[in-house]
């Protein structure tokens, strides 16, 4: 499966971006092989609107199969439901740990956004 994290660093041990349409990147990770690479998501950084929606739109074509982030507004969040992607929230501060948690099953799938629109 291909997992994508939200961040602003470069790699696993990279901080976990809470935001999701206005991450400044987005590693996507494979759980078969451990590979990752990192996405650029700048174009979406100063977005005046629809940041959450083309994010989603890059997270669906990049193949992944779930999201981990901080935050998902309602527009994304439809996006990447509609996508067949799973959403997961969590606070923790890096990717590394984020990964964690999912591989031990502790991050519980989100069945509505947990922001409102425009969350900065």
């Amino acid at each position: 499966m291909k997992i994508v994290f939200t961040t602003s660093g470069e790699n696993l041990d990279a901080p976990l971006d809470p935001r999701f349409g206005r991450a400044r990147g987005f590693l996507l990770y494979d759980t078969e092989t451990g590979q990752y690479e990192i996405v650029d998501n700048e174009q979406n950084l100063n977005a005046a609107q629809g940041a959450g929606i083309q994010a989603a739109e890059t997270v669906s074509r990049l193949g992944a199969g779930a999201l981990i982030t901080g935050h998902c507004g309602p527009k994304a969040f439809r996006a990447l439901m509609a996508g067949g992607i799973q959403i997961y929230n969590t606070d923790v501060a890096t990717i590394a740990a984020a990964l964690e948690e999912f591989q031990a099953g502790r991050l519980m799938s989100a069945n509505a956004a947990d922001v409102e629109g425009h969350w900065a």
